[in-house]
């Protein structure tokens, strides 16, 4: 695991920089990507066009989609939506899967407009969101079918804590299904750390895990990891796409004049890119389920 040398231990001020970034940022995600605060997943065969044939939004929800299928989320399960950002992934999965879903996010703004758009697609009787700490939260042991988060799990400053305590809250047999921004197994290599340390600096994340931190994370709590995706090149035309939008709207200069961390926020899309092409990072998906009886 690669910590960021730029982020303080975890306490209240290192997690309000987070709160402030999402509750200031919401309205332009929005605005320049959609409803999804997530990477877009093409196709083996379009990522290496210049043109990709799915639009971002159809790239966005083909990821949620994938995600779900590999989570082998079903009719009536419960699941749990760790960093539910605007709320776009957990009204699809009621949308789609015809499931109960519980989004959890750190942001008030984002609370509020997920609570919006579950009320405008019509799914208010499934699909419902709390503003909590994802490192503070409780929820009875075996509440859930599936503990799913798709890029939040960055943020977290204990992440092993953090898998210890929600695969308590699986039911026997249930799945945890997680998205991540991954440093390479290898990114301690000269070259490669300072890369990572860039994006945790710049992306307000205290640490980037590998995908054997994750595995071995989720091992550790009693998990048993079923599927690891390495989904980078299918995902890296995300930032190319964002960096053309903000670069072409001014967004930057406007950050500038609201906040400055914003303005470092969008100034390092092409840190994150660069990161992925030159392979210190990674973007990975990883499902693990609970065993239907303890070992």
């Amino acid at each position: 695991m690669i910590v960021s040398p730029g982020m303080p231990p975890m306490d209240l001020g290192a997690k309000d920089s987070i709160r402030s970034h999402y509750d200031l940022a919401t309205p332009f995600y929005r605005l320049f990507w959609g409803p999804h605060i997530h990477h877009g997943l093409w196709s083996a065969e379009d990522a290496v066009r210049e043109q990709p044939h799915a639009s971002p939004r159809a790239a966005q929800e083909a990821l949620t989609d994938a995600v779900a299928t590999l989570a082998d989320i079903q009719r009536g399960q419960h699941v749990l939506d760790v960093g539910c950002g605007m709320g776009g992934s957990s009204i699809r999965l009621a949308r789609q899967r015809h499931c109960e879903v519980t989004g959890i996010t750190l942001s008030g703004v984002q609370r509020r407009w997920a609570s919006m758009a579950a009320l405008l697609n019509g799914v208010t009787r499934s699909v419902r969101f709390r503003r909590v700490d994802a490192e503070l939260v409780t929820f009875a042991p075996a509440s859930f079918d599936v503990v799913w988060s798709i890029e939040c799990t960055e943020h977290l400053f204990d992440k092993e804590a953090f898998f210890r305590r929600a695969a308590g809250w699986l039911r026997p047999g249930g799945r945890m299904a997680i998205c991540a921004w991954l440093a390479a197994d290898d990114a301690d290599r000269p070259g490669l750390r300072e890369q990572v340390e860039a994006v945790c600096d710049s992306f307000l994340c205290p640490s980037l895990g590998s995908f054997s931190d994750y595995t071995g994370w989720m091992t550790a709590a009693g998990l048993q990891v079923e599927h690891t995706e390495d989904w980078t090149a299918r995902v890296a035309r995300t930032w190319e796409l964002c960096d053309e939008r903000v670069r072409r709207c001014g967004l930057p200069w406007l950050a500038r004049s609201i906040d400055m961390r914003q303005a470092t926020f969008l100034d390092n899309f092409k840190t994150l890119l660069d990161a992925y092409r030159s392979g210190a990072m990674q973007y990975g998906c990883i499902v693990a389920r609970r065993p239907e009886t303890a070992a």
